[in-house]
């Protein structure tokens, strides 16, 4: 079977149920009923349950029972609510492909995401699913892991199904044209987490430079002035955005920018382990670390503990995203809440209201983000 990029493994627990519900929601979509719904035994289509028996169930009019299974908000929240409610004690399955053929909406918006072993995104993703199952769409998944062509391959498949929309965080080297394929077909496109030149799109994310000197300006605030930038890499508005409010917030402090404390690469925990040796090694000492991300900071954490020295005591370090993993590390982590949860719930409300036809404005949206500070971090210890 070709790989068309649909249904890529998961790496997190809540990733991991948008990926099971994706599939349990296409099987429905493809192979339930032909017709409007079914009541299903065993695997197998007992009796048709049509529009017209839940009407008649609540006294109520084909067409009123119609918008409610739609969300349309010509029908009040509780009718609706009472509609469904019956509607799935009778078995019925709400059939996306025949709705299709007279809407000509498939209720299947596109996500795709550099890698859904990173957190970060899946709760990005989780966000995202909460607010498309408002309106009644599913979303397909796809990682790029960078790849153009595959992103790009993922883009066509989902307009060749009849996607309604992608939610997209583009690949290094993302042509602009790869991205405008979507608009000029006539299917929607929202940039989260990464933004791009060339295109003239809502783009939601957090506001990584400012962020940044956030944990910068920690650092600085308890006596440090020797501190090393790790991981990222300038090949992305986040990495460059996040360097760049770094190197901001210590000439603020009057501090010398010095290069060689800067460590790119590392965007894991194995990554931010293997960066130890390293920032343990440099000629001038850090006595604290800003990490590009909570997973390069944890693996940081490691290393430098593997090492003999104390967090917080010897060593200070910073994360970024404020993971759930980062409260709960050892020691736990100060880091920087960047806000994905609502970068994702904002991007999927801008894509359907552009679907309704309301526009959100194009350009940047970006969520201001907050410290969170642990015992990670301490008071300058030499």
């Amino acid at each position: 079977m070709p790989d068309n990029g649909l249904l890529p493994s998961g790496g997190c627990k809540a990733a991991l149920n948008c990926l099971i519900k994706t599939f349990n929601r296409l099987y429905s979509v493809w192979n339930k009923a032909e017709d409007v719904g079914g009541r299903v035994r065993g695997g197998h289509v007992a009796q048709k349950i049509k529009l017209s028996t839940i009407a008649e169930s609540l006294g109520l009019s084909t067409a009123t029972i119609s918008l409610a299974l739609r969300d349309s908000p010509l029908v009040a929240a509780d009718t609706r609510e009472r509609i469904k409610e019956q509607a799935r004690a009778l078995g019925y399955i709400y059939n996306r492909r025949a709705a299709s053929l007279r809407t000509s909406r498939s209720g299947i918006i596109g996500v795709v995401v550099h890698d859904i072993m990173n957190p970060f995104y899946g709760e990005i993703l989780k966000a995202i699913e909460s607010e498309l199952d408002r309106s009644r769409h599913t979303f397909i998944l796809s990682n790029h892991y960078d790849s153009v062509d595959k992103q790009r391959t993922f883009i066509e498949t989902l307009l060749q199904l009849g996607g309604d929309g992608v939610i997209l965080s583009p690949a290094i080297g993302t042509p602009a044209e790869d991205v405008m394929l979507a608009e000029d077909n006539g299917m929607p496109a929202i940039l989260v987490a990464r933004s791009m030149e060339g295109v003239e799109l809502p783009i939601y994310r957090g506001d990584d430079s400012y962020g940044i000197s956030l944990a910068t300006n920690h650092l600085i605030g308890l006596g440090h002035r020797v501190i090393a930038f790790i991981g990222g890499t300038d090949q992305t508005s986040t990495g460059r955005d996040r360097y760049q409010g770094y190197v901001n917030a210590l000439r603020k402090a009057g501090i010398e920018v010095d290069p060689n404390l800067r460590i790119p690469g590392p965007r894991s925990k194995q990554g931010g382990f293997e960066a130890a040796v390293h920032f343990l090694s440099l000629p001038q000492k850090p006595t604290a670390a800003v990490c590009w991300n909570d997973l390069v900071a944890i693996g940081l954490m490691n290393g430098v503990a593997r090492a003999g020295l104390i967090v917080g005591r010897d060593i200070s370090v910073t994360g970024y995203d404020d993971l759930e993993e980062a409260s709960i590390a050892t020691p736990a982590l100060t880091t920087v809440w960047n806000g994905q949860a609502e970068v994702g719930r904002l991007a999927a409300r801008a894509l359907l209201d552009k679907l309704a036809g309301s526009h959100e404005p194009d350009g940047m949206h970006l969520i201001k983000p907050e410290m969170r500070i642990r015992q990670s971090t301490g008071p300058i210890n030499r």
